[in-house]
């Protein structure tokens, strides 16, 4: 029975290089950008030049797209393989930026290289590879929960050629400094499934019609989490992605290995999370021992080791699933993508958590990047589907699946054991 969770020679050396990458270019160069090297860190067209020069170093060293076929440049890493560059480029803040694998664009590479006409791989697609140009993917709205595409406001008409375009938008991520967007807007009025009534379309930008309201204040900052309105953005029917009616479609395919790849980078958030938690403990002298020999702590060790553990397992066993079903062959993943999202984004947060109170005060405070993390942390519960919506989607297909085949094995995992 083919179960191996080894890396072949060629695959681990890849991870090699992109650990030494990360840790002998990127760490130092991101303690530069972020003054985290004693200096007062940089700004503006200095900042931008230096991250642009780790981009170009690592596209010299071959670490560049790992999730693109090579044919449009990239490595051509199925999602199993995927994981292990995701968890060690997320070691860094910058890292799957400096590789052009980080969100939203990667997710929008994908959308593009299935649904995307020649003409729009041409014009959108290959300037995205060659990390020239940034994008965003435009579907939550203010009035309507974003967990339910069905009830998307933002609407087009069309006139002619063109499609007319009005509608609100929030929390796009990447909006303030992107090129192009992907909009999901409600084109048809009463289809005759509630999936089949938005479209896609490819947005140039900036655009008469399309103005950015702010960027939102959240917990971690300012940081590119606009909110968008549309008033009477006039578009070619040229610049729909895939047919009239399939955005929902469109959207479904891109969100599956989207969430995978969060929680990529989560494991590799949580695992660095973990090493200080014990490497706190190890240094830290209390009440007549270390830390490390005290049982409340190891418990926090302990449960920390043991959620790392399934979260490691959970996503190596839907990214087997997606790699399959790419093959042909006939998987279906969708459950194993919902429940690896949400029990990595909360084991995420448990973990840091749990590291912080190990840490005490320091945790608290910005001296660790502890603090940072947990800000950012708290937003994975709620990205790419409500912890609730998950849930609410896996009981759906547990129950669906006692129904069907009188046990529940097919919702958890189909596993051989």
């Amino acid at each position: 029975m083919a179960i191996d969770f080894t890396l072949s020679p060629e695959v681990e050396a890849i991870r090699d290089r992109v650990r030494t990458f990360v840790v002998e270019v990127i760490k130092p160069a991101e303690d530069r950008i972020d003054g985290n090297d004693g200096g007062e860190g940089l700004a503006g067209r200095e900042r931008l030049e230096e991250l642009i020069s780790l981009r170009k170093l690592a596209f010299a060293a071959g670490i560049w797209l790992p999730h693109m076929p090579e044919a449009w440049g990239g490595m051509g890493l199925g999602h199993v393989e995927l994981a292990m560059v995701q968890a060690e480029a997320a070691k860094s803040h910058y890292g799957p930026w400096v590789f052009n694998c980080q969100a939203p664009d990667e997710g929008n590479m994908h959308t593009l290289l299935h649904w995307g006409t020649d003409e729009q791989k041409e014009k959108y697609l290959k300037p995205l590879c060659a990390g020239t140009v940034w994008s965003c993917f435009a579907m939550t709205e203010p009035e309507v929960a974003g967990s339910d595409p069905t009830l998307i406001r933002t609407n087009g008409y069309q006139d002619g050629e063109e499609w007319v375009l009005n509608g609100h938008k929030w929390f796009i991520s990447n909006a303030h400094r992107a090129n192009f967007a992907i909009l999901i807007a409600r084109t048809e009025d009463d289809p005759d499934l509630p999936q089949a009534a938005n479209t896609a379309f490819l947005i140039d930008l900036p655009a008469e019609g399309w103005t950015e309201v702010r960027q939102i204040e959240t917990m971690h900052g300012s940081t590119g989490h606009s909110e968008i309105l549309i008033e009477d953005l006039r578009v070619h029917e040229s610049q729909m992605l895939g047919g009239r009616g399939q955005g929902h479609l469109l959207g479904q395919y891109r969100l599956g290995p989207a969430r995978l790849a969060h929680c990529m980078r989560w494991i590799s958030q949580a695992e660095t999370a973990l090493d200080l938690m014990v490497g706190r403990s190890l240094e830290r002298f209390s009440h007549g021992s270390l830390l490390a020999e005290k049982q409340g702590v190891q418990w926090m060790i302990a449960d920390s080791a043991m959620e790392l553990y399934q979260c490691k397992l959970m996503v190596l066993h839907a990214a087997s699933k997606i790699d399959a079903a790419h093959r042909g062959e006939n998987v279906d993943f969708k459950s194993e993508v919902s429940m690896a999202k949400h029990f990595v984004a909360n084991s995420l947060n448990r973990i840091i958590d749990r590291a912080i109170q190990v840490h005490g005060a320091l945790g608290y405070s910005t001296d660790t990047p502890l603090a940072h993390m947990y800000q950012h942390a708290r937003w994975s519960r709620f990205a790419d589907g409500a912890d609730e919506i998950h849930q609410m989607r896996i009981a759906q297909r547990t129950i669906a699946a006692y129904k069907d085949f009188g046990t529940t094995r097919a919702a958890t995992g189909d596993l051989p054991v």
